[in-house]
């Protein structure tokens, strides 16, 4: 008995549970539902603390304050993590980062360049832009505040742009430490006492179990569409199928596919700074290349077309960051992949307009046949195997003898003798 209790005694206690959510990419509305739903998951497993592993170039300013708010009233310990080596938290995520509860940073990883720009299309004029950037400079600073952070270097991320190493934001206490893996983590992290809307708690996460938790399809769908690259290409989709209905109708699968990428692409384009100039310029290449089969402009609408979409594609974006940008790798292709699409295209229905008509009466114009029956000057010939009334003008023809159709009246063909 007494050893039973002894061995009772010297097992293990069961270990803590900590929840990890990926947040990569915009931050956007859907970023927003995958923290909700992540905060809510971590309560109901009981977790000491949720892990946000985070790789961000910026977002939405709207969805930063709505996950700002939420960590700020989360009666769990939410631990921001900026990782993997290679990661980075700009923009929107400066402002994720110092909210946290804990703040780290995985080696070779940034932290900044906080200015606010200007989403939905065109830009803010200077006195708006100043009234933005003033705004978002005291919740910056009100947060940094909150939390114990450096207030000061807060400010110049949004006024400034500044950014730092992770072991520059340590030493300028933007965040609280350096983690090699989430294991490091969690063992530097262990004994920290946080301050939650509950009281103070101190986190037990040496040993603790780590639970990711799986973002719903629905959700890693619409976060693969706010992608800008993406939204791109669902653009030129949706305006490439457009085209091909409207030019084929009943064709109904490019309209279908056009249609739903336009509506996609727009639903992105909500959540990223677009230019309304780069968009016109798009329709604007889109339309010369379908003047181009209107008017005999010997290609110069067609260049102007694939200028004009090149330089549309450019300006779609107004960000000063690079990941909400279209990628010169997504851009160049798909623009010489649309521009060669309608070149072919138009170039096919150019033929086809100078091409002999091989149907109808003046399909028969410029066929032979034979006389079956002496034309003096009517009689009937044979043509394509049919047997024909015509009228031979300069006749006679004899019965057997070669004849060339040169025009159709009514049912009637008009021929003459060709040479055999």
């Amino acid at each position: 008995m007494i050893g039973l209790v002894a061995l009772l005694a010297a097992a293990p206690a069961s270990a803590e549970t900590v929840a990890l959510v990926e947040v990569e990419g915009v931050i956007s509305p859907v970023t927003v539902r995958i923290m909700s739903t992540a905060l809510d998951r971590a309560r109901s497993q009981r977790a000491v603390a949720l892990i946000v592993q985070l790789d961000t170039p910026g977002g939405l300013e709207r969805s930063m304050r709505s996950i700002v708010q939420q960590i700020l009233n989360s009666d769990i310990p939410v631990v921001v993590y900026v990782a993997p080596t290679g990661a980075r938290a700009a923009s929107a995520g400066v402002f994720l980062t110092i909210a946290a509860h804990v703040a780290a940073m995985a080696p070779a990883t940034n932290i900044g360049a906080a200015h606010p720009v200007a989403v939905g299309g065109g830009s803010l004029d200077k006195e708006s832009m100043k009234k933005v950037e003033n705004d978002a400079a005291a919740f910056a600073r009100t947060i940094a505040a909150t939390r114990g952070r450096n207030i000061e270097w807060a400010e110049k991320a949004v006024r400034q742009s500044v950014s730092a190493t992770e072991r520059e934001a340590v030493k300028l206490n933007i965040v609280d430490l350096v983690a090699d893996s989430t294991t490091d983590l969690l063992d530097k992290i262990d004994g920290r006492r946080v301050k939650t809307p509950r009281g103070a708690v101190v986190l037990r996460t040496r040993g603790a179990v780590v639970q990711s938790i799986q973002i719903g399809f629905r959700d890693r769908i619409l976060n693969v569409i706010t992608d800008p690259n993406v939204a791109y290409v669902l653009m030129m989709l949706g305006m490439l199928g457009l085209f091909f209905e409207l030019s084929n109708p009943g064709v109904i699968l490019p309209g279908v596919i056009g249609g739903i990428s336009l509506i996609l692409a727009f639903f992105a384009f909500q959540n990223l700074p677009i230019s309304y100039a780069g968009l016109l310029l798009i329709l604007f290449g889109i339309v010369l290349f379908i003047a181009e089969i209107k008017v005999v402009s010997h290609g110069v609408l067609a260049v102007g077309g694939v200028v004009s979409l090149l330089l549309g594609s450019l300006m779609l974006y107004e960000a000063p960051a690079a990941d909400l940008r279209v990628s010169w790798w997504v851009l160049l292709p798909t623009v010489s992949l649309t521009a060669g699409m309608f070149i072919v295209a138009l170039t096919a229905g150019v033929k086809a307009l100078g091409r002999r008509p091989i149907t109808g009466a003046a399909g028969l114009i410029g066929l032979t046949g034979v006389a079956r029956s002496p034309l003096d000057p009517e009689g009937q010939v044979r043509v394509l195997g049919e047997l024909w009334r015509a009228r031979a003008d300069p006749g006679p023809v004899a019965e057997g003898e070669t004849v060339r159709v040169v025009a159709v009246e009514g049912l009637t063909l008009k021929v003459v003798k060709a040479a055999p």
